[in-house]
């Protein structure tokens, strides 16, 4: 089909307590949506976890209720854009296509300790090179403390992003 007779775009937005789906016509008008909620996990205070897998369940799950209640199909898009839940990391085997923990969301302040024992000159550092203030909310305190805790996320086939890349690489 050429691109000449797509009439719709795609929004996939993977928010932090659910996953959202919304077909626009080329007028900018919904013609299809679907919403499904997902579940906190939350292990201990301080920490926000979500299933990888069951988010990856539900943006498929949107998408299809959506192409079902505007009536078209998924060729029918030219394209599709993502929004996801800020700085929520997941690190996943390559080789199986399975999450090795759960994903950790952008709420969770379980790295605030080892972010607390940077130098001051690491602090400099990284905010000289970011450009980012030191905060547990960015996935890379986050990154650290998978390769910290998660044995397998130091293996060959580990691969670390957030939502958007999760979703992506499925």
């Amino acid at each position: 089909m050429s691109l000449l007779h797509v009439r719709y775009i795609g929004s996939l937005d993977q928010g932090t307590s659910s996953t959202r789906f919304m077909i626009f016509d080329h007028g900018g008008k919904v013609v299809g949506q679907h919403q499904v909620e997902h579940r906190q996990i939350l292990p201990q205070a301080g920490w926000v976890e979500h299933d990888a897998n069951e988010i990856w369940e539900r943006a498929q799950e949107v998408i299809v209720g959506a192409l079902k209640q505007a009536d078209i199909l998924g060729s029918d898009l030219a394209g599709i854009g993502i929004t996801n839940q800020r700085e929520t990391t997941v690190v996943w085997d390559v080789a199986t296509g399975q999450p090795l923990s759960n994903a950790i969301v952008w709420q969770d302040t379980r790295s605030a300790e080892f972010l607390a024992g940077l130098s001051q000159v690491e602090q400099t550092t990284i905010r000289f090179k970011t450009g980012l203030t030191i905060a547990p909310y960015f996935a890379g305190s986050k990154m650290n403390w998978l390769l910290t805790n998660v044995p397998a996320a130091r293996g060959v086939n580990a691969r670390f992003g957030t939502i958007d890349s999760w979703l992506l690489w499925n």
